[in-house]
């Protein structure tokens, strides 16, 4: 099967009409961002998360992901990109205002600090209530797991979905009767197939992290090289994401898994049966230790679909004690989670204005391109694509899998983003200007210059003052902390943060007074859902 699948030119068109074209002016943007937070000397906090930044459980902008020490920074959905960064960045001048207590700061790549044993990572806490206890069990189930290590990596996740009138003029287009919830689930399953065909443009533009601490690969198989000007540094020369490669969100267990993206009916029946049937090997961890306590939710090979580690998730809003597939399979697709992005570690933000143009206008481009059903054989070549861009994208003679060809990487991406400029015009007709399109220049200016690649910039950076990863990445964080420190919020946006936390404080306590039933019961009703899933038992 071809990987060949371009821009549809009927559907181009259409959306250069006046009506059509205004409403991507809907689409609406979220950012999710994780930041390890560290002590002056780059070592991992050991402190717990600060009541004055609220509840890890209920506050609507400030959480903790995996790990105690890794906090995630969450924005409400935006329909502009500026409001969005600006809001992400009130979220920054409050967050380190409250770290300065401690002397702590962000760290601001994707790969860890400085790392003790796995004992000194530690894990998030939620409080007593019965769905807090359930993300802390999943964290120490993923501890056991993957070890906690990798608990510590952090990235920025985008969120991306499309007004009901867009959906309308491509439904008229299409000559489509489905209802429309229906036909939105279907084409957002036709995205997701061509960006996980292409996303390994964005590794290679987007990708930061080419180079680890040589604790993080301690006692584990790697074919990392010693940095020449410090041994305590793993890298590879043409490296881009080693996150996104073997060291990171990846699972030798979850290697079997071929999850389905042609429908959302095959894709529920997957995940499902990887989370309802057991796992050998997490058998032998065991569900519970000899004193009762649990070392994870379940034994299968996904203790919930979080679990499993993908560049782009279909994704509905929850309900609270909704698992995420039983929240797809009722309601259908409301937006997708792009997954697979590093922090930029020379931004404050760990992100700019002009890579989250270029998203849209990438997501747009997987949208209205021909989207053919994928098959076991193009899912592999998807994660060998991934792999090579991971470890050798910046080598100029770097080839891909494409069906039945290996082709050059250059030539691939040179289509993959002259699509996605044609989309880039539509949107800033939309908009007005011409930003998109310069957003797109950019991109393409990386890919004729692979030393324009943050990657790139980060070798060249460590190379130049002949400095270790933690070296390099710690000086930066002290840059990032003293221009927060420069910035600190009005008044105003002080006492509304200040209250949020407050309030987020309070619904926990809140929670916590209304248990209705032991935890064991919580996670047998909480599982009870997966039931529903299509072709997932009765």
């Amino acid at each position: 099967m071809s990987s060949s699948h371009g821009l549809n030119p009927a559907l181009l068109a259409a959306f250069a009409e006046p009506t059509a074209n205004a409403s991507l002016r809907g689409i609406m943007r979220g950012l999710e961002k994780e930041s390890l937070r560290v002590t002056p000397v780059g070592t991992l906090a050991q402190t717990d998360h600060a009541s004055s930044l609220g509840s890890a459980l209920t506050h609507p902008h400030i959480t903790t992901d995996y790990s105690e020490a890794l906090l995630e920074f969450i924005t409400q959905p935006f329909t502009e990109v500026e409001p969005l960064l600006a809001q992400l960045d009130d979220i920054h001048r409050f967050t380190y205002q409250q770290l300065a207590h401690n002397n702590e700061r962000l760290w601001p790549a994707s790969m860890p600090c400085t790392l003790g044993s796995d004992a000194e990572i530690p894990v998030a806490r939620y409080g007593t209530s019965n769905s807090g206890k359930m993300k802390t069990v999943y964290r120490i189930g993923l501890g056991h797991r993957y070890g906690r290590a990798m608990q510590t990596i952090a990235g920025i996740h985008y969120n991306f979905s499309l007004p009901d009138d867009f959906w309308r003029a491509l439904q008229t287009e299409c000559g489509n009767q489905q209802s429309l919830q229906d036909f939105k689930t279907e084409r957002y399953f036709g995205l997701i197939r061509n960006f996980r065909r292409n996303f390994w443009l964005l590794i290679y533009l987007f990708g930061a992290s080419p180079a680890v601490c040589a604790c993080f690969v301690k006692n584990r198989a790697h074919k990392l090289q010693p940095f020449p000007f410090a041994e305590q540094t793993m890298y590879l020369p043409y490296a881009t994401s080693l996150r996104m490669g073997d060291l990171g969100y990846q699972s030798d267990a979850q290697k079997t898994l071929v999850v389905n993206y042609n429908n959302l009916s095959d894709y529920l029946k997957t995940l499902c049966g990887a989370i309802t049937q057991s796992h050998p090997a997490y058998e032998r961890i065991g569900v519970k230790d000899i004193a009762g306590n649990y070392q994870q939710l379940n034994s299968s090979l996904l203790q919930i679909e979080n679990e499993f580690y993908s560049s782009i998730r279909p994704k509905r809003t929850t309900e609270r004690g909704e698992t995420a597939l039983q929240a797809l399979r009722l309601r259908g697709v409301e937006y997708v989670e792009v997954r697979c992005v590093d922090l930029n570690p020379f931004e404050p933000l760990g992100i700019t204005i002009e890579q989250m143009q270029m998203m849209d206008a990438f997501l747009l481009f997987c949208l209205l391109s021909d989207s053919p059903e994928t098959d076991e054989r193009e899912f592999y070549q998807g994660q060998e694509n991934q792999k090579r861009i991971v470890n050798s994208g910046r080598d100029p003679a770097l080839e891909l899998l494409r069906g039945d060809d290996s082709v050059s990487m250059h030539s691939w991406a040179q289509e993959i983003l002259h699509g996605s400029i044609a989309c880039a015009e539509l949107l800033d007709q939309a908009k007005g200007g011409d930003a998109y399109r310069q957003a797109l220049a950019l991109q393409l200016e990386k890919l004729e210059n692979a030393e324009l690649t943050p990657s790139a910039r980060v070798l060249r950076d460590m190379t130049s003052a002949q400095q270790s990863f933690y070296a390099h990445t710690l000086a930066l964080a002290e840059q990032h902390r003293a221009y927060f420190a420069t910035r600190p919020l009005a008044q105003k946006d002080q006492t509304e943060f200040v209250q949020m936390s407050e309030r987020s404080l309070e619904a926990q306590a809140e929670l916590e007074s209304q248990q209705q039933f032991n935890f064991d019961q919580y996670l047998e009703n909480y599982y009870a859902q997966y039931r529903g899933c299509t072709g997932c038992g009765s």
